[in-house]
Formats: C-alpha cells, structure tokens, sequence
C-alpha cells in the first residue's frame, strides 16, 4: 500500500516536469520565431534605403509578363515584343541581375528603350521604381 502511494507521488511529479518542459520548449520556439521575424523585418526595410532619395538602376527594359524570356510564338524582336505585351496590358519592367522592378514613368521613353539594356534613374518604392530620367546604357 505504501509503494502504491510512493509511486502514485512520483507519478504525479513525472507529469509536473513533462508539463513544464513542454512548456519551456513552446515559449523557446515562439521566441525564436518573433526573433526570426523581426531579423528580416529589419533586414527588409534596411534595403529600400531612404525615402525620396534617388538611384541608378541598370538592366534589360522588359515587360512584367515575358520578363527576361520572350514568346518566340510572337515571332517579333525583344523590342517588339516588349510593346505588344505592354499594350496587351502589362506593365514596362527593368530586370538587373538579381532583380525585377516595375517602371513608373514616361510612356515614349519606355517604349524608345523597350528590349534595350537602359540606366535608369529613380526613386524606389518596394519593387517599383518612379523614373525620374532614363537613358540607353550602351
């Protein structure tokens, strides 16, 4: 009878130490994930950089639907095929390297340049870029 009640105590303090560990473990990853979260909060607005500043941005002036690879069932230049898309609706894009941005701007000088390698200058905004003034890189 007296081991019955021993073991029933450390029955009960078993499950105290699993409760709490369970515990602990559930605080620890959801501290972690806010931590994470905020990093790249902080990493994200770190790279827009300073409101209202302008940039030079060089790349391919493309169109938000064909991107860097055109439809050769066009059967058109890069150029042409640039116009048809942003007539069709989509929007005049500038793809460097790494990265896509939509271009806000004059219309004629974008489609003057539409498939050219181009320098833009501009205000950024998230993904897309406010162009100030834009010119042919080559």
């Amino acid at each position: 009878m007296e081991t019955k009640r021993v073991l029933n105590g450390l029955h009960v303090w078993i499950e105290i130490v699993l409760l709490v560990t369970a515990v602990a473990l559930a605080l620890a990853l959801l501290l972690a994930t806010l931590g994470a979260a905020a990093v790249t909060a902080v990493g994200q607005s770190a790279r827009v950089g300073p409101a209202g500043t302008a940039h030079s941005f060089e790349g391919m002036i493309t169109c938000s639907r064909c991107g860097a690879k055109h439809q050769p069932a066009l059967d058109h230049s890069a150029s042409n095929c640039v116009r048809v898309c942003v007539h069709g609706g989509a929007a005049f894009a500038l793809i460097d390297q790494d990265s896509v941005y939509l271009l806000d701007g004059d219309l004629g000088s974008l489609k003057r340049l539409a498939g050219q390698r181009a320098r833009v200058i501009g205000t950024r905004t998230g993904n897309t870029i406010k162009v100030a003034s834009i010119t042919s890189a080559s």
